[in-house]
């Protein structure tokens, strides 16, 4: 595991975390396999297995849907970009609207998240996905009542990995980029944090556009979100700490 630098990710130095969604706090992939397949399935496209479509994810929608295109092109199906995206939307939105969801929080998650809002940090997701789809995910997990801030895709900003979304949670959040910490699963959100000036700590489980999370150049790793509040803590010691 990395070793986290002297003071760097201790609790004397931030007050505020910001976290990725997909693949960092929530499982997403078996719902958004769900609607595109289905979406595809309008179009007499072939389904993708969850597999693959867990190697699509990242950066976004119109990207997801933009690697899936390219996918289909390449095994010889063409189709139809702008309204795959369109019925993507819908089947997605319609699966909320059924409570269809088969999304989860990742273990540890709903206790880290609860222990750093007990140490005093405010915390906000910074995410691709629609704000609103973001917020009914984390309110149906019971993850709402620790975040105070959610900067959604659908702002008008940039996306991640430009740095805007996190500077933009920072400044709702009343912290300088330097009292904060970015918690991601992809090379996406080091970016992001590394043009933001945040510190970085990664989860080895998440999607990382299928790249091994376990080789991005974070600050630390933590197996989990649970595993977060220790690291913090145990940076106050000399030295800095090595993440659990």
């Amino acid at each position: 595991m990395s070793v986290a630098p002297p003071g760097h990710l201790s609790l004397r130095s931030l007050r505020a975390v910001l976290f990725d969604l997909d693949g960092t706090l929530l499982d997403t992939v078996a719902d958004i396999s769900v609607a595109l397949n289905r979406a595809l399935a309008e179009q007499k496209l072939a389904s993708l297995p969850a597999a693959q479509v867990r190697v699509l994810i990242g950066r976004g929608v119109p990207t997801l849907i933009e690697r899936a295109v390219a996918r289909l092109a390449a095994a010889g199906e063409p189709s139809d970009a702008a309204l795959l995206l369109e019925r993507y939307q819908f089947h997605y939105e319609r699966i909320h609207e059924l409570d269809e969801i088969q999304t989860r929080a990742y273990p540890g998650v709903t206790a880290g998240l609860a222990e750093l809002h007990a140490l005093g940090l405010r915390l906000a997701v910074v995410t691709n996905k629609p704000k609103k789809a973001a917020v009914d995910l984390l309110t149906r997990m019971g993850l709402s009542q620790w975040i105070a801030v959610v900067v959604g895709g659908d702002s008008g900003m940039y996306h991640k990995p430009h740095p805007q979304p996190l500077l933009s949670a920072c400044e709702e959040l009343e912290v300088r980029p330097a009292q904060a910490l970015m918690v991601g699963d992809s090379l996406t959100d080091v970016l992001a944090a590394r043009a933001a000036g945040l510190a970085v700590v990664c989860v080895p489980y998440g999607y990382n556009e299928g790249a091994d999370p376990r080789a991005l150049p974070c600050d630390a790793f933590v197996e989990s979100v649970g595993a977060l509040p220790a690291l913090l803590t145990a940076a106050e010691g000399p030295g800095g700490a090595t993440a659990p």
